[in-house]
């Protein structure tokens, strides 16, 4: 045995799970039983697996140097062993603080933004459509009941978040990132609000406008091609939601982003935060290389923040936090019902993505979605991650409501309204 296979050997005497390894020579370490098979197609792609770079490793994946025989579920169980100090990346050193900082500002400017959004989103309608639920609503389900489908808990979430905001007939609504507008139509379907997105990914833009046609809703309903820094509307807005959208916004634009929020919305309004975080206290990525894979395959750009600086960083810009919400569990159910859809259609997922790029860009777009969508789910489930659902006001100064002196705001400081019949 090389030194690297002795590394693997000795790796896998202490996991937890079993795993079988296929050397390139072919030879086999790991017992007969294991679930999962991972193949190794030359001796170089053994590193990331001889030092626990499972980024690296995931990566060698998506390019084919490297080939899975099992479920997604099952290599899972694997990578939870395998990831070193439960999932956190060691505390940064201040000089890795001053990069993040930098870092941040320098992959953080319209143009670029918008190329990452593009990157991701505009991959293929079509492939989307295949695990996403019929609305294509692409962020954390909200099971209110344990026996729900994703359709119907998507359906769940969008109501959620309308009525945590309390919206109104007549309101004017701003939904930033309005992906493939199940929120805005949502809310203007069955709120009767005055209901505007913004996106930046084309794709998205061109479906939601589509759909307004469809649906004969240009009186009410509309969606901008515009970066959230750009847009200036006539007069500030009611009610505000950001659904997954701010994990790309970037650290160093955090305070910006927050103060866009703020004035976007009326004084005495509430807007509605809706995104991932990361559980360590240091903002640090996730250990083992995970971060980095997500970062380079999945979404460049991406930054996630502890909730707890989220939060200073709201108040920081003028807005007040009156309701916090985790969905992690959520969330998790929600990617694995995402990886079973879409493993249980691989060939026509890679025969779609073939009709945008070439045969093995698709093989590797697909490869990549496919560990992004599992390994999510685990990172959700051991709490590597969580997503927050942030409710907060711009006050007033005033007490304008005359059940509540001193609110200063729309909110009534009493969550029942969420789950009471409905108001017109």
């Amino acid at each position: 045995m090389t030194s690297i296979e002795h590394a693997i050997q000795n790796r896998l005497d202490h996991l937890a799970v079993p795993l079988r390894i296929r050397l390139p020579s072919g030879g086999v370490i790991g017992p007969p039983s294991a679930e999962v098979e991972v193949a190794f197609h030359d001796m170089a792609a053994l590193a990331p697996m001889a030092s626990g770079n499972l980024g690296a490793l995931g990566a060698k994946i998506v390019t084919g140097e490297v080939s899975i025989d099992g479920s997604m579920r099952a290599l899972m169980h694997v990578v939870a062993a395998l990831v070193p100090d439960d999932g956190q990346a060691h505390k940064p050193k201040p000089w890795q603080r001053v990069w993040w900082s930098l870092a941040s500002i320098l992959r953080h400017n319209r143009e670029r933004d918008a190329a990452q959004i593009r990157f991701h989103y505009d991959v293929s309608d079509e492939f989307y459509q295949i695990w996403l639920d019929p609305q294509r609503v692409y962020s954390c389900a909200y099971f209110r009941k344990a026996d729900m489908d994703l359709a119907q808990a998507q359906t769940a979430k969008l109501d959620h978040i309308c009525r945590k905001l309390d919206l109104r007939r007549g309101e004017r609504f701003l939904d930033i990132g309005a992906g493939w507008g199940g929120l805005l139509f949502h809310a203007a379907e069955n709120y009767g609000v005055d209901a505007t997105g913004i996106t930046l990914s084309q794709n998205q833009f061109d479906h939601v406008s589509q759909l307004i046609t469809q649906k004969g809703l240009g009186d009410r309903v509309r969606i901008h091609l515009c970066d959230y820094r750009d847009l200036k509307p006539e007069r500030p807005f009611d009610k505000l939601a950001s659904v997954g959208m701010f994990e790309h916004v970037g650290r160093a634009n955090m305070q910006l982003y927050f103060r866009n929020v703020h004035d976007l919305l009326r004084p005495g309004g509430m807007a509605m935060n809706h995104g991932i975080t990361v559980s360590g206290l240091d903002d640090a990525m996730i250990g083992g290389g995970l971060g980095d894979f997500i970062e380079k395959f999945i979404f460049p750009g991406g930054e996630l923040l502890h909730v707890s600086l989220a939060i200073r960083q709201l108040s920081q810009a003028g807005l007040e936090m009156v309701d916090t919400e985790n969905l992690r569990p959520h969330y998790a159910r929600t990617l694995w019902c995402w990886s079973d859809n879409l493993e249980a259609r691989l060939p026509e997922a890679e025969a779609v993505l073939r009709k945008t790029m070439t045969p093995d860009r698709a093989a590797e777009v697909l490869r990549a979605f496919r560990l992004y969508l599992a390994g999510c789910a685990l990172a959700f489930e051991e709490g590597w991650t969580s997503l927050y659902q942030i409710l907060m006001t711009r006050p007033d100064g005033q007490a304008t409501r005359h059940d509540l002196p001193g609110a200063g705001s729309d909110y009534p400081f009493r969550r029942d309204y969420i789950y009471s019949p409905r108001r017109d």
